[in-house]
């Protein structure tokens, strides 16, 4: 599908007006959960409320041994929202919140205001994150992944809903965010606001490893298998006019969260439909789709650079799955971790601290976030488990299970 530039700016020009008419939240409204915050904490983990009334942000600390601790919640001036599913994961998607260590910032979406926030993280307190501008247009509607480059200096957002696609902005840390122009551009897919699925929705956004290339993830309506859409990146920041497709390998359906196989020029996707699809980005005829057996709908993923290996995640199963990837691009799965039977396991990322990594797992059933320990391959061991409802409750911070959304995790 292809939009001519007059029909496009007309479009997103009406989505931007009716996202931003209702608007009358600033984010930086904070309510603390810990009665001290602790100032030696090694970093800290975050992630969305994404209530409809208000969208806030959860800034746990991660102390010197993995373990957290919630210390606060940071409205996110906008809304929150739920795709047209029931339960958790209400945005079908990786990435709604992400942290760049270079960059020292913080974004988020608000799905609900087709809107984006960005915030400062103070390194020497990770959990104290701090305003930057106003939050902006999304140019779309339904935004539901964020991505930085590698330096921090760039943010660009994919839209899921009646009006979708990415846009990329420059991140000034003095005035916030502004649109990069030649960047706003359309996926095509025939989707609502709030977008409906999981099925035939858009899933998550990065950069390749090399920064020249920008992805997103699209699910597939089975039994037709869903895409990557690929633009080039420019020096200037400026993508290209349209994406190529990328089809996942034979029995590929529903590709959703990605994680860049480091030095391979190639993305380890999720696939809700059969496991995960390895992309080779070089030469699509050498990419490949695995199976896992029992899986039910694995949709989340994450690197570590101790193990060498990626950790998926489950909501169906509440199960981790430990995958190698080797040099020839085949991957296998090397080891499962049961969690707690119903926790519904989403969002999940990976912080290496005091040179351990931790895998930190957004449970919404069981309002939780898991902590694993990935001390060596096929070895994860869960450490602890950060109870989400009570500290919100007693702060007087509105929680649904199936409302929460995000992980991600900045260290010092």
């Amino acid at each position: 599908m292809k939009f001519t530039a007059a029909i496009l700016t007309s479009v997103l020009a009406a989505s931007a007006l009716v996202s931003a008419a209702p608007l009358d939240r600033r984010a930086g409204k904070t309510k603390m959960m810990a009665q001290t915050t602790r100032f030696d904490a090694a970093g800290a983990v975050y992630f969305i409320t994404n209530e409809p009334d208000e969208n806030m942000v959860i800034a746990a600390s991660i102390n010197a041994d993995g373990t957290l601790n919630l210390d606060r919640a940071v409205a996110a001036g906008g809304r929150g929202a739920h795709g047209g599913a029931d339960g958790p994961d209400p945005l079908f998607s990786q990435g709604a919140i992400k942290a760049s260590a270079k960059g020292k910032v913080l974004a988020t979406v608000n799905p609900g205001s087709n809107t984006v926030a960005l915030f400062s993280i103070d390194p020497n307190t990770p959990t104290n994150i701090n305003s930057i501008g106003d939050v902006v247009s999304s140019e779309g509607e339904f935004p539901m992944s964020l991505a930085f480059n590698d330096a921090g200096d760039r943010l660009c957002v994919l839209n899921g809903g009646t009006v979708n696609g990415v846009i990329c902005y420059k991140v000034d840390k003095k005035v916030g965010l502004t649109a990069i122009p030649n960047t706003l551009r359309s996926l095509g897919l025939n989707q609502t606001t709030p977008a409906t699925g999981p099925a035939g929705t858009a899933s998550h956004i990065v950069f390749s490893e090399d920064g020249k290339q920008l992805i997103a993830s699209v699910k597939g309506v089975p039994p037709t298998p869903g895409f990557l859409a690929v633009w080039d990146v420019k020096s200037d920041g400026t993508l290209s006019p349209e994406f190529k497709k990328l089809a996942p390998a034979k029995k590929g359906l529903l590709p959703f969260s990605m994680t860049v196989i480091p030095g391979k020029n190639a993305i380890l996707a999720t696939d809700a439909g059969l496991g995960f699809d390895i992309f080779d980005l070089k030469d699509n005829n050498k990419s490949s789709a695995i199976g896992i057996d029992g899986q039910v709908a694995t949709c989340w993923s994450s690197f570590s650079k101790r193990t060498g290996n990626f950790y998926l995640t489950d909501i169906g199963t509440a199960t981790v799955t430990e995958v190698h990837v080797d040099d020839n691009l085949k991957g296998s799965i090397v080891r499962q971790y049961p969690q707690v039977p119903g926790s519904a396991t989403i969002d999940n990322d990976i912080a290496n601290v005091n040179g351990m990594d931790y895998l930190y797992v957004l449970a919404p059933n069981a309002t939780a976030v898991d902590v694993l320990l990935l001390d060596a391959p096929g070895s994860a061991k869960k450490v602890s488990t950060l109870d989400i409802s009570g500290p919100t409750k007693a702060a007087g911070i509105t929680i649904n299970p199936n409302n929460l959304q995000g992980m991600t995790t900045f260290v010092r």
